[in-house]
């Protein structure tokens, strides 16, 4: 059996290291400008990689052999990627019975679309499945065990990726129908990550992070529950379990990113320093454009947009979201949709 990796990030090679034993055959696939030497030279050097790769991995920049054979396919690029990726495997000849998972957690600009939507416009007759949960790569290459969602139209789909991507004791997967809610927790917690870490750099204590992860949340459920999404799952592993992980973690990038802009640092410095993608910088942009369309208040991800795309200070940020208008706390009905 063949698993392809499109996306030689770091989660996507963490992703190939962890399934190893899972598949017969695995092919990892990054852009020719992705794809340094020391990857393409990996079996061929002494040299350890940062990720260490079985030998049977297959690294590539050819997406027609890659995919060709592989019954699982996972996608793992940037969510600004996706659309001109999932352009490419439909002139690579992609079949309707492969099967492609979704492994990216954002939302797509200027459009506001979830990634699964994107993937449906271009391959409209794929079988298609999200995977999302508290999967910080570093901790996983540590050996740590962690669970996340399988969640699919489909719940035989559903169930023959959980099957085939479980990983004893290390990576549990559990199945669940509510793609949008699967989707809109993994990609919107990323927003509150940058938050929490916003807070810690200003030295603001753990009961202003409780506070932040709490209020938070209901902007997330408020969102999601209007665009379709389930309570119930929005408080399970990629919602809740993602928001949890993310919101105190180091490895996390958008925590990351929180914490650089609470020391004062400017966006564009951030990233340039990070070297890699923080979803959650795009992702407030395409919350708050989701919250002006549904006409829902969203105060701590509107000042997480306002820090990342304004002058605004830090001290600023927190005199706007402690001195807004006060209001009653929301009732939640965890059994309604």
């Amino acid at each position: 059996m063949k698993l392809t990796v499109l996306g030689a990030g770091c989660w996507g090679l963490t992703i190939a290291k962890l399934l190893n034993n899972n598949f017969d055959e695995i092919c990892i696939w990054g852009r020719t400008q992705d794809l340094t030497e020391e990857l393409r030279q990996y079996k061929k050097t002494s040299k350890p990689l940062l990720v260490q790769l079985d030998s049977k991995v297959e690294i590539t920049d050819d997406i027609t052999n890659a995919i060709k054979g592989a019954e699982i396919i996972l996608l793992v690029v940037a969510t600004s990627g996706i659309r001109p990726v999932c352009k490419q495997l439909k002139e690579a000849g992609i079949k309707d019975e492969q099967i492609l998972v979704n492994l990216s957690k954002g939302l797509e600009l200027p459009s506001l679309k979830r990634m699964s939507e994107v993937i449906k416009d271009e391959l409209p007759t794929s079988k298609l499945a999200v995977l999302s949960g508290p999967t910080l790569a570093k901790e996983i290459l540590n050996g740590c065990p962690t669970a996340a969602c399988i969640a699919s139209d489909d719940i035989k789909t559903a169930e023959f990726i959980q099957k085939h991507l479980n990983v004893p004791s290390k990576f549990r997967l559990y199945t669940n129908s509510d793609v949008i809610g699967v989707e809109l927790g993994g990609s919107l917690k990323n927003v509150i990550a940058i938050a929490s870490g916003f807070a810690d750099a200003m030295n603001l204590g753990d009961n202003c992070r409780g506070t932040l992860l709490t209020r938070g949340m209901a902007e997330i459920v408020r969102v999601s529950v209007m665009l379709g999404a389930k309570q119930s799952t929005l408080y399970g592993l990629s919602g809740m379990g993602d928001l949890i992980a993310t919101c105190s973690s180091p490895f996390s990038r958008n925590y990351t990113v929180g914490s650089m802009l609470g020391k004062g640092k400017k966006i564009d410095d951030i990233l340039n320093e990070l070297g890699s993608v923080a979803e959650g910088v795009k992702t407030s942009k395409a919350l708050c454009g989701l919250a002006d369309k549904l006409g829902v208040e969203v105060p701590v991800s509107s000042a997480i947009y306002e820090a990342v795309y304004t002058d605004i200070t830090p001290d600023e940020v927190l005199n706007k979201l402690m001195n807004r208008k006060l209001r009653q706390e929301e009732e939640y009905n965890l059994t309604s949709k």
